[in-house]
């Protein structure tokens, strides 16, 4: 089974960059719901009796979230539902990186070592939220709230080094990363400027983004 749903999550992520390389609306509206349903049942193949009930919770918040942006050019409440979503997604994903770890860390980030290596990473969350700060209107609260869960969802896949498997520790704060790159793409075209091949850089990074920490918390387990 686990086999066949990781087979099936990526052609339906092939299906959905195609749809929006090839704009096909209909194969859009088929496969963007199911990357998260197919992941989910990846994920649940993957690990059997210890599967944990937060990491479904971030897979299910992340399905309703990209089932809501797949209305928000018809109405702007949808953006707000997707947006809340991913946040509701984000927090559940920071519960699932601390559960996911060891309580004795083995050579983990102390300190001065933290703060050093969260600065690029403030420092880019922050950066883009005060460039973006005059053109988000009436969302400027919830898009900052958005942003600040976002980044510290980050910080916590960057706070597992050294208290997990090294595999582990690499996909899910690689796939932090690219959830950052994704929503970053995301909200330079939707607040600031259009993007070339914006459809296709956001969706590309958000797909990656959520397999690789999904399967980052696999291997955490996995014996």
């Amino acid at each position: 089974m686990k086999k066949i749903a990781l087979i099936l999550f990526f052609f339906v992520a092939l299906g959905e960059l195609i749809s929006i390389a090839a704009q096909l609306e209909q194969l859009h509206l088929v496969c963007k719901p199911l990357i998260m349903v197919t992941l989910g049942v990846y994920y649940l193949s993957s690990v059997g009796e210890d599967r944990s009930f937060v990491v479904l919770l971030a897979i299910i918040f992340s399905l309703a979230g990209d089932i809501s942006l797949m209305f928000d050019s018809i109405d702007s409440t949808y953006f707000i539902i997707g947006l809340i979503s991913f946040l509701i997604s984000h927090v559940f994903y920071i519960i699932a990186y601390r559960q996911h770890q060891y309580e004795e860390p083995s050579d983990s980030l102390q300190g001065v070592q933290k703060l050093r290596a969260a600065f690029p990473i403030v420092l880019a969350g922050t950066g883009l939220v005060v460039i973006l700060y005059p053109t988000l209107g009436d969302l400027k609260f919830p898009v900052v709230i958005y942003a600040l869960v976002l980044v510290v969802m980050v910080l916590n896949g960057l706070f597992r080094l050294g208290r997990t498997k090294t595999i582990s520790f690499w996909l899910v704060f690689v796939g932090a990363m690219f959830f950052m790159v994704s929503d970053s793409f995301l909200a330079i075209n939707k607040f600031l400027t259009p993007l070339p091949y914006a459809g296709l850089l956001i969706m590309s990074t958000y797909i990656s983004a959520q397999f690789l920490i999904i399967e980052g918390l696999i291997a955490h387990i996995r014996r």
